[in-house]
């Protein structure tokens, strides 16, 4: 323990607070004391048992300030796998218990004491399985495990997964999200709308709430359910945008269902995240490429996220039938990889790419793409290739705030599901680099679907080395507000805020009505 805290003292004596100034005080201690190397967590947990008084006492013996930027950076240091918290917040999956789902798909596992579609093997699935699929237990040993390894846990983004949410009985859906929103509060409440008040200034807020669900089970009444549920963001299981394809696999919905879908959530200010499937029976590398295309080029979809999860043959699926009797053929690796460079290339600035592979264990995999780091494979190869993916992510600020870089003001005007939308944002002037972004819809109405600043988690009334509380968001409003007076003539504006986030709104005049904070336009 000596020789943590050790390093600790040295890495308090340095005004360098870079990894390599972290390694190098590291080894100095480590070579005097003939120690092997501590891990970051270890660490961590030294460095919070040292007082402040110590702390400060250290820091002036190298006539060093000790202050709250100072100790954020140290933290900052420690933080295990930093990757979990560099766009601004930390994610949660929440898995739901096992429950039948409507649909009929070729591909989709059916595990005995596992929502359809999932595998004992996924890790957000055995995490489950060990908490009995109780949602707090599942959130609670989350939040510590990101608090051990140095991750603010005050700004959560709620993911539920498991079958079609819309098909899970109402009350099991009520009493799923309350308990999110009672663990996260610390105290249980006595119904749904008072623990979603107490979540508004909460310790650890939700700041978005995403569900699955198919696209022929969204309708007006379930959309206002998603909203008194809290909800902000829909990911739809779209698959593919080719009727044939979508028979062939049994999916049970048109493309017509997706369509109507897509224009109601997003009328309603929901964020909609697509995921699609290359490589399904009936499809081939050509139509696949075309239908990627046409997501972007058709103001019928134009989504605002995606997860790309090329086809996986699952031992036990009618697909993995057809695949054993040479009736389904998958993709190589480096076709599949060939062809996600290619839709890569061309995806809009306005859309996150959330996910490419689905983290399916390999040794499930009989069929298909078995490079689980996809992704990272082709980032590295694009460099060199002498391009770069332009979505949300790839271009997201991630560590540090440059105050010295120029930061310019971008808007991007497209048209979407009969209405408008209109793309802030505020980037570095070559476009490579991320700050904020907002999404304004202008249909029957002008309604912000999106506010997000990125870069490294801070606590909410913390400062630092960070785009995040540097005003970027204030500024992105305002923009906002006078695009929908001035030129749509709009006298009132809306946002779909979450509930952790209702409190940051009201400080810039919009007050809740019903589920929406809304501002009055002058």
């Amino acid at each position: 323990m000596n020789g943590n805290y050790e390093i600790i003292k040295e890495i308090l004596r340095t005004k360098d607070t870079s990894p390599e100034s972290f390694e190098r005080s590291k080894r100095k201690v480590m070579k005097k004391m003939r120690i092997f190397a501590p891990s970051k967590i270890t660490l961590l947990k030294a460095y919070h048992k040292i007082s402040e008084r110590r702390k400060k006492i250290i820091s002036a013996s190298a006539g060093i300030e000790f202050n709250k930027e100072r100790d954020e950076e140290i933290k900052r240091m420690l933080i295990t796998r930093p990757v979990r918290s560099l766009s601004g917040l930390v994610n949660i999956s929440v898995l739901t218990k096992p429950y039948p789902c409507p649909g009929k798909c070729i591909y989709c596992p059916n595990k005995r004491g596992m929502p359809k579609s999932y595998l004992k093997s996924e890790p957000a699935a055995m995490r489950a399985m060990m908490n009995d699929f109780d949602p707090k237990k599942q959130v609670d040993v989350r939040i510590k495990s990101l608090q051990m390894t140095g991750h603010p846990v005050d700004k959560i983004e709620m993911r539920i997964v498991g079958g079609t949410w819309s098909f899970y009985p109402k009350k099991y859906q009520e009493k799923f999200i309350k308990e999110l929103f009672d663990v996260c509060n610390r105290k249980v409440s006595e119904t749904l709308k008072e623990a979603q008040r107490r979540n508004e200034r909460s310790k650890h807020r939700i700041v978005g709430l995403s569900v699955e669900t198919r696209p022929d089970f969204v309708t007006p009444e379930e959309i206002s359910r998603f909203r008194e549920l809290g909800i902000t963001s829909v990911e739809l299981g779209v698959q593919t945008i080719d009727d044939t394809i979508l028979r062939i696999i049994k999916r049970g919905h048109d493309v017509r269902s997706i369509i109507t879908a897509t224009k109601l959530l997003k009328d309603a200010g929901l964020k909609v995240c697509y995921q699609i499937m290359p490589n399904l029976p009936g499809s081939n590398i050509k139509k696949d490429e075309k239908i990627f295309k046409t997501l972007f080029s058709n103001p019928d979809f134009r989504p605002d996220y995606l997860k790309i999860y090329p086809t996986a043959v699952i031992k036990g699926t009618e697909l993995y039938k057809m695949w054993k009797e040479g009736k389904y053929l998958s993709y190589s690796n480096e076709e599949i990889k060939s062809l996600l460079k290619r839709m890569l290339k061309s995806v809009p600035s306005y859309v996150r790419i959330q996910r490419i592979i689905r983290d399916i264990p390999i040794q499930e995999i009989k069929a298909g793409t078995t490079i689980s780091n996809m992704r990272e494979v082709i980032a590295r190869e694009s460099k060199n290739e002498g391009w770069l993916c332009g979505c949300i992510r790839c271009r997201e600020v991630k560590e540090f705030y440059n105050s010295d870089e120029k930061i310019i003001l971008f808007r991007e005007d497209y048209e979407a599901s009969q209405g408008k939308e209109i793309f802030l944002t505020f980037e570095s002037k070559d476009r490579r680099k991320l700050y904020s972004l907002l999404r304004l819809r202008i249909s029957s109405r002008a309604i912000i679907r999106e506010l997000h600043t990125y870069g490294r988690q801070l606590a909410i009334k913390s400062k630092g080395a960070s785009p995040q509380h540097k005003g970027l968001g204030k500024k992105l409003m305002a923009e906002a507000e006078k695009i929908a007076h001035n030129e749509f003539n709009f006298n009132k504006i809306s946002v779909i805020s979450s509930v952790g986030t209702r409190d940051y709104y009201r400080k810039m005049g919009y007050r809740l009505n019903k589920t929406y904070m809304v501002k009055t336009l002058k």
